[in-house]
């Protein structure tokens, strides 16, 4: 499952309404869908991401923490191995960052959902990874953990900066 940097929906779809099209995917034409599994796996994703008691909410109406939250329930309700994040911390305030990538290593613990994101800010990217790939137009320049690959030397491959890194 994918989500994508850039999300909308329309203005008066409801946070459950909009979790629920992660089952789309179940969903065969002519065929009734299987309406409990699909309730049960909105729920369980609804809980996960702590979005139960918006469930009822407009999407609009939601913080942009708070949205992107249920557009990863949306993908979760896919029940998916693998969860396909583009920039989630964008346009997020401090709080709800810290907060989002908390929730996902989370979600990767405790559900062993591997995460694949993009990350631009270096210090979320060290602090919430297992395993980085730094890139730089399209080419890997670094591959590995963040404490064994990530110095000066990397951090001037990639941004074309001399930056000291200090490890606290």
């Amino acid at each position: 499952a994918i989500v994508h940097q850039y999300n909308t929906a329309p203005i008066d779809i409801s946070v459950e309404k909009l979790v629920s099209y992660g089952r789309t995917p179940y969903h065969t034409m002519g065929l009734s869908p299987n309406v409990k599994k699909d309730a049960e796996k909105v729920n369980w994703a609804m809980e996960i991401t702590k979005v139960v008691e918006f469930a009822n909410e407009k999407v609009d109406s939601l913080s942009g923490g708070q949205r992107q939250r249920v557009w990863i329930a949306m993908a979760l309700a896919q029940k998916t191995p693998y969860l396909l994040l583009d920039e989630p911390t964008t346009y997020l305030d401090i709080r709800y960052q810290l907060e989002l990538l908390r929730l996902l290593k989370e979600i990767n613990q405790k559900y062993k959902i591997t995460i694949i994101m993009v990350l631009h800010d270096i210090n979320q990217a060290i602090q919430y990874s297992d395993h980085i790939i730094g890139m730089k137009q399209g080419q890997i320049i670094v591959e590995g953990k963040a404490k064994d690959i990530m110095n000066q030397e990397v951090i001037k491959k990639i941004y074309g900066i001399d930056l000291q890194t200090t490890i606290i």
